[in-house]
């Protein structure tokens, strides 16, 4: 297997997906690659009015997007790695649950069309955590958008997530179960996690779990 070259943080809002691929470019003096979901301009309206502007703000995200990943074809010649704080694949996790059928299978078209075109991370760590956890990390940030964010939400974002890896064996999963994993101020959290995601993998889905990282 090759060298673990892109790597591509996922997980629920509050999950730390920009805290660790910030943690891990600046430790491997790699490349960040971060969303730039400020940037949208429906995203305000809708968190207050999701059935009316879910379409374009999904659409948006899409295609902002895809023009940020379609730059990662090119050769970077300063830095070895690549470490982003999203994946294309997520789109259409939110796209699912927020577009009626017919929006969808016209978001789905598009989608398709377009992720052939873009490089695939050698592995995609996906940060699971707690609801509560996770309601505890949006509420301390404090973005005003987020503010409507419920438990309810959360738990079928999860769910989505699982059920897209599960679907997509193309892929190569590395489930974090953040529970017992503090990679923020605990070093030696960190570096096992750090060293687990350099550890090349065949596709499909494995887990970084505390009883067998941590302590054994």
């Amino acid at each position: 297997m090759s060298e673990v070259k892109y790597i591509a943080i996922e997980g629920p809002i509050g999950a730390g997906k920009t805290t660790l691929a910030e943690k891990l470019s600046a430790d491997l003096s790699a490349r960040a690659v971060l969303e730039q979901f400020e940037e949208n301009p429906f995203l305000a309206q809708f968190y207050e009015r999701p059935e009316q502007f879910a379409f374009q703000a999904q659409m948006f995200f899409l295609l902002s997007r895809y023009k940020q990943q379609l730059s990662l074809n090119e050769l970077d010649l300063f830095h070895e790695r690549i470490v982003s704080d999203y994946t294309f694949q997520k789109d259409e996790i939110f796209a699912r649950l927020t577009l009626p059928p017919a929006e969808f299978n016209l978001y789905r078209q598009v989608a398709e069309s377009l992720e052939p075109n873009l490089a695939r991370p050698d592995v995609i760590v996906y940060l699971q955590n707690d609801v509560q956890h996770l309601l505890r990390n949006i509420r301390k940030r404090g973005r005003v958008y987020e503010r409507s964010v419920t438990a309810d939400y959360l738990q079928r974002l999860h769910e989505a997530y699982i059920q897209l890896f599960w679907n997509r064996r193309d892929l190569t999963i590395l489930i974090v179960d953040c529970t017992h994993v503090e990679f923020v101020d605990n070093d030696r959290h960190y570096a096992l996690l750090r060293d687990r995601i350099l550890r090349p993998l065949e596709p499909g889905v494995h887990y970084f779990t505390a009883d067998r990282e941590l302590f054994g």
